[in-house]
This record gives structure tokens, C-alpha cells and sequence, in this order.
């Protein structure tokens, strides 16, 4: 990824920041006293009126109440910028996302962002070669907190997931942080809309030996595709080529655990750690 293309803060991140501010100096309340009042770390309240991260979903309604700020602060966050910390090329991709009606993944390189956890993304961002500025892992981790949110509020939209069993094996960040990982996914497959099978170790046949897949279907029954490498990420909209990527996707589907066996095999992973 080219230094142009390294995520940013947007606009409205900036000006809800700013909003909380003046409010909290108006209500003469240090940052540590606001953190304090909302549930949050100084850090955290820092990062946000600084526009380096989303803030969580119930903070725009306890600063609000805390601050005495008349429902500006909530009425700001209604506007802020669902793609903070997206790299720019990755941006059509999501705008795509936001109305999908399906969404596929298959990933053998990390844990796909919708199903990591914090601590997770965490590591995984703090493995970056170069290093990541602390402002923009923030960023970076607010971003993907927020789209994960498509997970529990878009219950209309079918998520499939295929995920080769080394990335669980791999214990990215430690056995606590692995520990907690699979736990959430567990969670998550009980979900109706959300369908996660484990490409096994040992494979065969495997249709996925060239990379990483994204699909989406859209509301007009259109399909795109999105394939990523180490430095770049492309947008597939002819139709021959996602066809292709379909096909692949659909193998991939009968050589994985089922559902199933999927959570049986994560259960037993989660006991060995």
C-alpha cells in the first residue's frame, strides 16, 4: 500500500471530536473525568476528540447525558463516516457492502476482519511491516469494529465464511487471544444469517490455491467480486470473472467442514488451548 493510500481520518470524525470537546470544556470536565463519568480510558476519549477513532455505539448517549449537551453530541454521530481508516482502495468495496444482500469470504491469510475480535485485530495490525503510527492502528481498529457491526444489525443478509483451520491453529496474538477468538466465532454462528465452515488442514482438493475471495450480491441481483494482495486490493465487476470467482467459491463450499463440523472442530481446538 502506497503512502497515499494509508487510511485516514475523515471529516466528520474531526468535527464529532471537536463537538465533544467544546462540551466537555464547557462542562469544565478534564478528559480523565469525562473517561471516568462514560465508562471509557482517557486514551480513549483523547483518541475521540482527536478524530483517530470511532467511537463506540453507546458513548454518543453517555457523553450526551454526561456533558448536558442538549442530544448534539447523539444527533452529531447519527453523521459520522461509516469508513474511517479504510484504505482508499478498499473504499468502493465497502460502499458496495453497506446494501448487500450477500456476502462471502474466503480467506487463508488472517482471520477475516468481520469475525476478529479486538484483541485480535490488535495483533494483527501490530505485526505490520513497517510499523503502523499508533493514531493510524487506532483508526485502522475503529474502522472494522464499526463494519463489524453489519454482523447483528443486517439480519437480512446472508454471510458465509471459509476459513482455512491454519489461521486458528496459527494462535495469532497468543493462546488467550486465539482462546477468545473462537469463542466469538462460536457465538456468531449461531446467528441465523451467518453460515462459517473451516477448510481442513489436510485438503486435497482444495479450489482455493489462488487467494483470497470476496463476494457480494446487491439488492438489483447484481454480483461483484474483490480480490486483495499484499499491497493492493482490486474490484472484479465483470461478470465472466466473477462467475469464475463464484464457481470457485461454490467448490470451496463442498470441501469444507460442514457448519457443523466446523463447530465441533473449533469446540475441540478451544479445549486444547
Amino acid at each position: 500500500m502506497n503512502d497515499h493510500e494509508e487510511p485516514e481520518s475523515s471529516d466528520s470524525l474531526r468535527e464529532f471530536g471537536e463537538i465533544v470537546r467544546c462540551f466537555r470544556e464547557r462542562a469544565a470536565m478534564s478528559q480523565p473525568e469525562l473517561a471516568g463519568r462514560v465508562g471509557y480510558s482517557p486514551h480513549t476519549v483523547g483518541s475521540i476528540e482527536q478524530g483517530r477513532r470511532f467511537p463506540p455505539p453507546d458513548f454518543p448517549a453517555k457523553a450526551d447525558e454526561v456533558l448536558d449537551a442538549f442530544g448534539t453530541i447523539e444527533r452529531a454521530a447519527r453523521h459520522l463516516s461509516r469508513n474511517p481508516g479504510l484504505a482508499n482502495w478498499f473504499r468502493r468495496w465497502a460502499k458496495l457492502e453497506r446494501d448487500a444482500i450477500a456476502l462471502y469470504t474466503y480467506e487463508c491469510r488472517v482471520i477475516p476482519g468481520l469475525l476478529q475480535t479486538e484483541a485480535y485485530m490488535r495483533a494483527d495490525f501490530s505485526n505490520r511491516v513497517p510499523p503502523l503510527p499508533d493514531a493510524r492502528l487506532e483508526a485502522q481498529v475503529a474502522a472494522r469494529i464499526q463494519r463489524q457491526r453489519m454482523l447483528r444489525e443486517r439480519q437480512e443478509t446472508s454471510f458465509s465464511f471459509i476459513v482455512e483451520e491454519a489461521l486458528f491453529r496459527r494462535c495469532t496474538g497468543g493462546p488467550a487471544v486465539t482462546r477468545e477468538l473462537i469463542d466469538s466465532v462460536l457465538t456468531l454462528v449461531q446467528l441465523r444469517n451467518i453460515e462459517i465452515q473451516v477448510m481442513p488442514l489436510v485438503q486435497e482438493n482444495h479450489s482455493g490455491l489462488a487467494g483470497p475471495i470476496q463476494l457480494l450480491e446487491t439488492p438489483e441481483s447484481a454480483w461483484y467480486a474483490y480480490c486483495e494482495g499484499q499491497r493492493g486490493g482490486v474490484l472484479v465487476t465483470d461478470a465472466k470473472e466473477v462467475s469464475v470467482l463464484q464457481a470457485r467459491y461454490a467448490s470451496m463450499r463442498s470441501q469444507a467442514l460442514t457448519p457443523k463440523d466446523t463447530v465441533s472442530l473449533l469446540t475441540q481446538m478451544r479445549g486444547e488451548l
